[in-house]
């Protein structure tokens, strides 16, 4: 009788297996994966998802808090980088899944454009770990997963459409490709295409091609699409600022630093008023700028979780992943971690999946993906090199890939799900705030399902929320601001 070559043979008595202590503790020949498939997968984690250290900072640093003060791009780097390294870590040890973490996009975007303009940096970053110590309280209380039942599948869907659709805005109006239309013009027009209805200079013309890049790269399903144009497209930007009379790039100019090596800069590690911004903003907006946070990261990290579980084979005959209550705690202590560094909201990375692809199965891959993170810090002048043009195609591409693997998941044939999820995609971006759009979205929801005699399928939790929001907009009719 033969033996496959795939058979696993255990060890004699009192002998190691080849893998030893490492092997049992990752769990990884129990898993069916090696140490090789490993550290593929980690690196293939990392080369997809670490845009996150350059765009991160772009988006965080162009905002400004209610003083008029902007974050430094150089700490932000640190931050970003560091946060990631640190969770990612710690999902790897804890959590044993091959599920990475780093600044959420879309969070970041709340951060700087909703609660920064309101309130002081530390202030804003404060309500971020207010969200983190929540979310890991849902955890403890065993709440988290029955609160998540609480919202239908079809309007967690739209909320992530949504987010994506306001990320590639964003990515339209940083790279200079779409416009404000001066208030001067009197018009009702609000954006414009490039400048007085034209594509002119460089700067677009690299973001047009980064875009092209990014997608065909994609389609193509290359490892680190969005990595590679990044790099190909600063390189380009580079060259142009050599041999080119560019005007301006906007936030960051493509130059190779002197040193490209230098030590992190840790001056925005807890910077953070865990109280301040209720003060600026009262009680119940204040809440209501946490539970934003909280919704944001709460939703998208349980999908990302659950998918890469999936098609890691985590998971078991009814679908549910072992251990998954470790998971989401770090995922809350992920959370809470990105608001102490300032680096935003830190949440599990769906890019996970191109390691997952490389053979990845436990926590090990994670020990490579953070390794590498930590290695970031020392590099932060070639990160903040990286112009916003070359940059914000990334936006543009988590935007499409979003919508793609979101909206087919929505019955659009109930009406009373399909008209809350569309007021909730297309509020997100039209009204430049996710706030209003899962405002809007919920009070939607609960008022089609009581017109429709519906009422009584509608949690008592999604309710609550709606009359909160409903609240919260009569607020200034009612002089209440």
């Amino acid at each position: 009788m033969s033996t496959s070559a795939s058979a696993k043979v255990p060890p004699a008595p009192g002998q190691q297996s080849p893998q030893g202590s490492l092997d049992r503790f990752f769990k990884i020949s129990e898993r069916g994966s090696t140490l090789p498939r490993e550290i593929r997968g980690g690196l293939a984690t990392f080369f997809a998802m670490a845009y996150i250290i350059v765009l991160n900072p772009i988006i965080l640093g162009s905002a400004k808090d209610i003083y008029g003060h902007q974050l430094d791009n150089g700490q932000l780097v640190t931050a970003t980088a560091l946060t990631a390294a640190f969770t990612t870590l710690l999902m790897g040890v804890i959590g044993n899944v091959p599920i990475a973490l780093a600044a959420g996009l879309g969070v970041n975007s709340v951060v700087a454009l909703q609660l920064a303009p309101r309130m002081s940096w530390p202030d804003a970053m404060g309500m971020v770990v207010l969200a983190g110590f929540v979310v890991m309280l849902l955890v403890a209380t065993g709440l988290r997963e029955r609160v998540m039942n609480a919202v239908p599948y079809g309007l967690r869907k739209a909320i992530a459409i949504g987010i994506g659709l306001f990320i590639m805005l964003i990515g339209l109006v940083d790279s200079g490709f779409v416009t404000r239309i001066p208030d001067v013009a009197q018009t009702t027009v609000p954006l414009q295409l490039g400048t007085g209805g034209h594509l002119l200079g460089w700067p677009v013309l690299v973001f047009v091609l980064g875009v092209l890049l990014t997608l065909a790269l994609i389609v193509r399903k290359a490892p680190g699409a969005i990595l590679i144009s990044i790099i190909v497209m600063t390189v380009v930007a580079v060259i142009i600022e050599l041999v080119a009379d560019v005007p301006s790039w906007g936030l960051t100019t493509p130059k190779w630093p002197g040193n490209p090596v230098a030590a992190p800069d840790f001056g925005l590690i807890g910077e953070v008023s865990l109280f301040g911004g209720f003060q600026k903003v009262g009680i119940l907006t204040g809440v209501l700028f946490v539970f934003t946070v909280l919704l944001s990261c709460f939703f998208d990290a349980m999908g990302t979780i659950m998918g890469v579980s999936d098609e890691a084979k985590l998971t078991d005959a009814e679908g549910q992943m072992p251990g998954i209550n470790k998971v989401l705690f770090v995922d809350g202590i992920a959370v809470a971690a990105g608001g102490a560094s300032s680096s935003s909201a830190t949440t599990c990375f769906v890019e996970s999946t191109a390691g997952v692809g490389e053979g990845a199965r436990t926590g090990f891959a994670n020990i490579v993906t953070g390794s590498l993170f930590a290695v970031a810090l020392f590099l932060s002048p070639v990160a903040t090199m990286v112009p916003s043009q070359a940059a914000t195609p990334a936006l543009v591409a988590v935007g499409f890939l979003i919508l793609a693997g979101s909206v087919k998941e929505i019955d659009w044939a109930d009406f009373t799900i399909a008209v809350p999820a569309f007021v909730t995609m297309v509020m997100m971006p039209f009204t430049y705030s996710i706030t209003n759009g899962i405002g809007m979205g919920f009070i939607t929801f609960a008022l089609l399902r009581l017109a429709t005699g519906r009422g009584r399928e509608v949690p008592v939790a999604m309710y609550v929320v709606a009359g909160v929001f409903a609240f919260y907009y009569l607020m200034p009719a009612l002089g209440l601001t």
